[in-house]
């Protein structure tokens, strides 16, 4: 019976492969071997991928953190990182086939859960009002755009800018937080096929009994309940709507200043 229940045809393979190709699992406990979380022919799907290449010791680290006054209401903020084990610019070995970064491997650099700045040297400026204050997420990344999930290789930082264009650093950020990181922008031709899904979780960890991170895609619901990449099948062409959310065990929204993004990208078949 589990012969026949395992085969068939192309149809049926698809339609059961959740429950005859459970994940496989490394001695870390990340996913290994894809595992659909949704088993519709031709639906979107949202399978969860075996981290790229490992980068044992990477660390960033903020070196300084600088503000300067631009006329009357502005400020331009400067920010300088310490990069350790990590080559910014080199490709990064991979068999995700997914988009590409040509310039290599870089800094996402965050604001406030707006979209992000990819750094290919470790500085950057953004310009921001006087008396505002802000949310910096910023992690090392591979080429293509998978975040290195580990502590070192990561900072969030919560800081004010003064009337006189002066940084402040805010008390630790401590409340659970998610950032956005994944997909982004327009994807054309073969990068259409496979999108990297991928986000940053601050202060808690996913779990099947625990807090969870709820996708949106166009509609649909997936629930994540690891903290991996992800790829995304079988998006349409043309806008598409994405937004995570940090739930609790129950499934209810959490609340917070960083808990829940929306984004919209674009699949263009040329």
């Amino acid at each position: 019976m589990k012969n026949w229940i395992c085969s068939i045809t192309a149809l049926t393979l698809l339609a059961s492969f959740s429950a005859c190709n459970g994940p496989t699992k490394n001695t870390e406990g990340e996913v290994k071997d894809s595992t659909l979380l949704k088993d519709t022919v031709g639906a979107i799907t949202v399978n969860p991928i075996a981290h790229a290449k490992d980068f044992p010791g990477a660390t960033l680290s903020i070196a300084s953190i600088t503000g300067e006054k631009v006329g009357n209401d502005s400020a331009k903020v400067t920010v300088k990182y310490n990069v350790h084990n990590f080559n910014l610019t080199e490709q990064t070995a991979h068999t995700h086939n997914m988009a590409n970064s040509h310039e290599g491997q870089h800094i996402h650099f965050i604001l406030d859960n707006t979209p992000y700045a990819a750094l290919y040297k470790p500085e950057h400026s953004v310009t921001v009002a006087l008396n505002s204050e802000h949310y910096l997420m910023s992690f090392l990344s591979r080429s293509f755009h998978e975040s290195i999930k580990t502590a070192d290789a990561s900072r969030l930082l919560k800081f004010r800018v003064n009337a006189n264009a002066q940084i402040e650093e805010l008390p630790k950020v401590t409340p659970p937080s998610l950032f956005y990181s994944r997909p982004k922008g327009e994807y054309r031709g073969a990068d259409t096929k496979n999108i990297l899904l991928d986000f940053f979780v601050e202060n808690t960890t996913l779990a099947a009994d625990g807090n969870k991170i709820k996708a949106d895609i166009n509609g649909q619901e997936f629930m994540l309940d690891q903290w991996v990449p992800y790829e995304v099948l079988n998006l349409p062409l043309g806008e598409n709507v994405i937004k995570l959310t940090l739930i609790d065990k129950d499934g209810n929204a959490l609340t917070g200043d960083n808990v829940s993004v929306e984004r919209k990208i674009k699949l263009i078949a040329e």
